[in-house]
């Protein structure tokens, strides 16, 4: 390799570390509220609803549910907990509030929502009270 070749990658190599200490000076490590979104799923059987949440790295006490005028909200923080002498270097895992909610369909149960969290993921379980008939069917009028 010749000295020129050697010497652009150097350039380069620095060039990209001036950039990355620059983009970790100018932006946040994370945002304080709703930096952290977790995954979920909405799964359906004949008998229930069933709401499946990744939260990976959190307790039962770090997360709140509440059902009020059918909506399922659930609440939380995942917060870095770093241990004395510890520094934060460099930040890749997201932490912060979040806030999901759900508006539950007229043929579920609100009496009958469970929650289970066991491995980092919250399961939520509505039963269903039967199908929807027409019965329950507002009209709209057209204007």
């Amino acid at each position: 390799m010749s000295n020129f070749t050697i010497d652009i990658e150097k350039q380069l190599s620095k060039l990209g570390k001036d950039i990355q200490q620059f983009v970790e000076k100018v932006a946040q490590p994370h945002s304080p509220h709703g930096g952290f979104n977790p995954d979920s799923d909405v799964v359906e059987s004949d008998e229930m609803y069933s709401i499946l949440m990744d939260l990976p790295g959190m307790v039962k006490k770090q997360i709140q549910i509440k059902l009020k005028d059918r909506v399922l909200t659930v609440k939380g923080e995942r917060e870095l907990y770093l241990e004395d002498g510890e520094v934060l270097k460099r930040s890749g895992r997201k932490q912060g509030s979040f806030s999901r909610s759900y508006a539950l369909p007229d043929n579920v149960d609100t009496s009958s929502v469970s929650a289970t969290f066991k491995d980092g993921v919250l399961r939520i379980k509505i039963s269903k009270t039967g199908m929807e008939s027409e019965d329950n069917a507002q009209s709209i009028p057209i204007k």
